[in-house]
């Protein structure tokens, strides 16, 4: 099996020293540098061109976030694992979207963390159960909510075929057998405003005689039989 070459970023080097002595001691992966902020992060992965970044999220110089973005452009071979204190979905979303491979919380068991990094490796993307979970989730809730917003929209236009508000509530005084001189004085707007948007209507459904609009109006459910006049 290769070794996984490993580029480790984090300004924290107390947890750099212990991401170093346990992926030393794994004999498919190689620690082959070491870096306290982005920027250096960045200086020594184009020089290294290591198989793998394991990146602190909040970083100086640039953030494990930015980082990822600029691997993803200037060493497009290597793969960014984002460690993070932040169990919140929207840091997980952010990763995803920056480009990262995976996402470990750093209290993660040293198990998972071995087996992300393998995954990553493999070229394969990696988030722990519980996260994967929690972005399913949270992914079906927006699917969701955008699909009904979606829905109520195509259903405001499809109903009644185009028409805007005014118009289906000259329609639906056009089928109860109103005239234009009262449907004006029922919905407070001039005589001719009502012939404008009588016209609208008869162009967007193509419906000439007030026989069709009635039957129309009947089932779109803008009146019933007994208010539909004669």
């Amino acid at each position: 099996m290769p070794t996984i070459r490993i580029l480790l970023a984090d300004d924290h080097a107390v947890l750099r020293a212990g991401l170093r002595a346990l992926l030393g001691a794994q004999p498919d992966m190689e620690v082959v540098g070491e870096a306290g902020d982005g920027l250096e992060a960045l200086a020594l992965a184009k020089q290294l061109h290591p198989d793998v970044v394991l990146a602190d999220i909040g970083m100086p110089g640039l953030s494990g976030l930015e980082l990822v973005r600029r691997l993803r452009q200037e060493v497009p071979q290597t793969r960014t694992v984002i460690l993070s204190v932040h169990e919140d979905q929207s840091f997980l979303r952010q990763a995803l979207r920056a480009g990262a491979a995976g996402y470990l919380v750093k209290r993660a068991a040293e198990a998972d963390l071995l087996a992300g990094i393998r995954a990553v490796a493999r070229g394969e993307a990696f988030l722990l159960p519980g996260m994967t979970k929690g972005l399913i989730e949270d992914y079906l809730q927006r699917t969701s909510r955008s699909q009904a917003k979606d829905q109520a929209s195509a259903d405001g236009r499809d109903k009644f075929d185009g028409l805007t508000a005014r118009e289906v509530e000259v329609l639906r005084c056009i089928a109860q057998g109103y005239s234009n001189a009262q449907i004006a004085e029922r919905l407070t707007i001039s005589v001719k405003t009502v012939e404008s948007h009588r016209a609208r209507i008869v162009e967007k459904l193509d419906r000439r005689s007030r026989v069709e609009l009635v039957r129309y109006a009947l089932e779109r459910g803008l009146l019933d039989i007994e208010g539909a006049g004669s």
